[in-house]
């Protein structure tokens, strides 16, 4: 959340239901010169809705990422780009990557990743 915001993402909201991690968010942020720019909310973000969202960055384990990318594309515009840390989703192909091993990330273009599952679906 932080990284995005010095990117320009505005506004820069994390979802979180962990306390700790919530505070430990929160003090990186304050660390980073942040504090009052970015929000970290409890919230949980499977009952989140999503549709306003264009720039989506998920740092999740690879169990979650299948009910996931179900969500994402029910919710999210065409014109959103979502960034995967560490773990790809496994049924869709990046728009580009960046980085190796663990400091690799995965970005998915909505309206590229709708047009192959609809392809996908037909064929």
């Amino acid at each position: 959340v932080v990284e995005a915001y010095k990117q320009g993402l505005r506004p820069a909201v994390g979802y979180e239901l962990n306390p700790w991690l919530l505070c430990l968010s929160s003090y990186r942020a304050w660390k980073a010169g942040c504090h009052g720019k970015v929000s970290f909310l409890k919230q949980d973000l499977w009952k989140v809705n999503l549709s306003d969202c264009y720039n989506v960055i998920v740092f999740l384990a690879p169990s979650v990422k299948p009910p996931l990318a179900a969500k994402l594309l029910a919710e999210l515009p065409d014109e959103a780009r979502v960034v995967a840390g560490r773990f790809p989703f496994p049924s869709w192909t990046p728009t580009s990557t960046l980085g190796q091993g663990l400091e690799q990330v995965w970005a998915y273009d909505m309206k590229e990743v709708r047009r192959v599952v609809q392809s996908s679906a037909e064929g």
